[in-house]
């Protein structure tokens, strides 16, 4: 297993990337996620606080009340295209693995503070050196932590329309509103 930092949150024409930097090497395993899934990690990273607990904060707070932790997450496969990724916990003395998918499981290694790895086949199969002066990939150009999510969406619904590219602007200005609600909402 190779060692993994979350790297960036990226918008892309395509939906929402997450970036896993490898440890000891110069590879990036890129991982499309759903809408919420990057949502929630967006909130998390920018440092957003919420008055009521969203999932991934709902689940480490059962994890904690049931006195057990989370040791690690492994993307551990790839399978026709789709990631596979578990959980290690730690409950009871006793090491279970369950079954994730791998936003899921990043967005709870995140808020838990646990190591992330990736399979050495996954990371062969599907990750990719990245230049350093590469900051986009198919759209967005700003890291999560240098801005807030919205203030990136919005960046790249100008730079759409600007290129006139109606239909990722719609989609963006989609996304866009269903953040402002998760906002205002909570």
């Amino acid at each position: 297993m190779i060692p993994v930092k979350f790297d960036k949150l990226l918008f892309s024409n395509m939906g929402f990337v997450i970036l896993l930097k490898a440890e000891e090497d110069d590879r990036t395993l890129p991982i499309f996620i759903g809408t919420v899934e990057a949502q929630s990690i967006a909130l998390f990273v920018s440092d957003v606080k919420i008055p009521r607990p969203l999932t991934h904060d709902l689940l480490k707070n059962v994890l904690e009340n049931l006195d057990c932790d989370l040791k690690r997450i492994e993307v551990c496969d790839l399978r026709d295209g789709t990631f596979i990724a578990r959980l290690i916990l730690i409950c009871n003395g006793e090491e279970i693995e369950v079954d994730s998918r791998p936003s899921d499981a990043i967005a709870l290694a995140l808020r838990t503070s646990s190591p992330i790895f990736v399979a050495e086949k996954v990371m062969d199969e599907a990750g990719r050196v990245l230049p350093e002066a590469e900051t986009e990939l198919s759209g967005l150009e700003e890291k999560a932590e240098e801005k807030s999510p919205l203030e990136v969406l919005k960046k790249d619904l100008d730079k759409a329309v600007e290129d006139e590219r109606y239909e990722d602007a719609a989609k963006i200005r989609d996304e866009i509103k269903k953040l402002e609600n998760l906002y205002t909402d909570n």
